[in-house]
């Protein structure tokens, strides 16, 4: 037996000493506090009755219960099932259901959602507040009345965290991940992190989301003492004065909220504090990521490649070494290849699905072994993904397979036509999608928001007719005031393409 991602807290504790670690709304919070804290829940956990190996399901806006609430369960043995507070009541009680969770955590501004998610089942509801309020069952603060319990130990193949992905490809599906995967890539992500000489980290993106629970593992890790500050959620104007105030060297975002902050007078904020910005979750546009650096005299952005079921991060591009156009370099520990449709590994630079294989590749999906069987083969995760890696092992992405367009068959891949919109001075953000076309099988159908001047939808065409072969540029292109979003800042295509279908 080992203690899992239980222990981790203690021990960084032992190795770095107390400092201050979070900062959230104009408090500080302590290691040495938030680990007491946790220590207390876990009690409190346990007395409840929850038992090793249940899941308890987290449904927040980002504060620093979320992140209590993590290392508490993990004390105690539960699993951790989060949930951002973005869903409908009827995606969130698909998770409770399916999960079997015991117990649901809310904010108040989740509780009426979780509420109404848990009518007619046997879930008891927690409330992160200073006062009981209707339908909850009882207060976080009440499970943190009583003394330390002890720790209940974990191996490394238990389950840690049980996460529900978009459900972009149907109902959302539960991903496994285990204490080891989850230890292992932290522990990578931070060896990467600490090279590039940040420690303090500014942090917009939802705990609820892989990242967010991988972070919390992360910096537990870390070579030095740092600190986390932490936005209850993004807005460009609060980001910057937040950075403006606490000068942390690294910021985790995504191309979305760069995006944003393009659109903020960039030139009068103080940034000159930040060194290393990472992004990942949805590609990143060569464009966006030009300007970010020249109007942000001494900053890195960088990306990196992963997705739910390889615990977050496979790849990151390194402070020291970035690549224009690559998500970087595999984590040490973790493996790449690029097969064809035989699962044969292509030639250096030539495209296919990307594969990956590391500690953090999912268990599988919970209670679906079809589908484990069909993701997951010979210990690689087929992750979906289409891209190629170069002479020195760096990975590119093109595009998800399941997004590909084509058009006449030709492949026509969205980020290639959404890159070529970005260059344009005019368009803020873009998104292109395939709709079924009666002679070309499908016709790309191109959405964009506009900065600055204004621009005509024809221009925009024949600029991209200017810059892509005939297969490849959009035949419309249609001005929104903002390209539509899913909950965690990705490019909502489910959106786009039945708009598409109206248009």
């Amino acid at each position: 037996m080992t203690s899992g991602l239980g222990r981790l807290a203690e021990q960084a504790l032992e190795r770095l000493g107390d400092h201050r670690s979070l900062e959230f709304e104009g408090t500080w919070h302590t290691a040495a506090e938030q680990h007491a804290s946790a220590r207390r829940l876990a009690a409190g956990l346990v007395g409840l009755g929850v038992r090793p190996g249940e899941r308890v399901v987290v449904c927040m806006t980002n504060c620093p219960e979320v992140l209590l609430c993590y290392a508490a369960l993990w004390r105690a043995g539960a699993v951790p099932t989060p949930v951002i507070s973005a869903v409908t009541p009827v995606e969130l009680r698909h998770v409770l259901t399916d999960s079997g969770a015991v117990l649901a955590v809310a904010s108040e501004g989740s509780l009426a959602l979780v509420v109404e998610a848990v009518q007619g089942l046997d879930v008891r509801v927690v409330l992160a507040a200073p006062a009981l309020l209707p339908g909850a069952d009882l207060l976080l603060g009440d499970l943190l009345a009583g003394a330390d319990g002890a720790l209940v130990p974990r191996t490394d193949a238990d389950l840690a965290a049980l996460l529900y992905t978009g459900g972009t490809t149907g109902r959302a599906k539960g991903v496994m991940l285990s204490h080891g995967g989850l230890r292992d890539i932290a522990l990578a992500r931070a060896q990467v992190f600490s090279r590039s000489g940040a420690v303090d980290l500014l942090l917009a993106l939802p705990l609820s989301h892989v990242y967010g629970l991988l972070n919390a593992v992360t910096r537990a890790q870390m070579a030095e003492p740092g600190f986390v500050v932490l936005q209850r959620r993004f807005d460009a104007a609060g980001w910057l004065a937040l950075a403006a105030e606490h000068r942390p060297q690294a910021a985790a975002l995504v191309p979305s909220m760069l995006q944003l902050l393009l659109r903020q007078d960039l030139e009068a904020a103080d940034l000159s504090s930040l060194r290393y910005v990472t992004t990942g979750g949805a590609p990143l546009a060569v464009a966006v990521r030009e300007q970010m650096e020249r109007r942000v005299p001494g900053v890195r952005v960088c990306d990196g490649y992963g997705c739910t079921e390889v615990t977050s991060t496979a790849t990151m591009n390194p402070y020291d070494a970035p690549r224009s156009g690559s998500v970087g370099l595999p984590l040490p520990g973790v493996e790449l290849k690029v097969v064809d449709e035989l699962d044969e590994p292509v030639p250096t630079g030539s495209d296919g699905e990307v594969c990956v294989r590391s500690a953090g590749v999912m268990q599988g999906y919970w209670r679906d072994p079809t589908a484990t069987a069909a993701a997951v083969r010979d210990g690689w995760m087929h992750t979906g993904d289409v891209g190629h890696l170069d002479a020195d092992g760096y990975l590119y992405v093109v595009d998800r397979i399941k997004d590909l367009i084509i058009r006449g068959g030709f492949n026509v891949y969205p980020r290639d036509v959404e890159d070529v919109l970005l260059e344009h001075p005019s368009v803020a953000t873009a998104a292109v999608v395939g709709r079924p076309d009666e002679v070309l099988g499908e016709e790309v159908v191109a959405y964009v928001s506009l900065t600055g001047p204004p621009v005509a939808a024809d221009d925009l065409i024949a600029w991209c007719r200017d810059r892509l072969g005939r297969h490849k540029h959009p035949r419309e292109v249609h001005v929104l005031p903002a390209v539509p979003l899913t909950s965690v800042g990705k490019t909502d295509r489910k959106a786009l393409r039945r708009l598409a279908a109206q248009d």
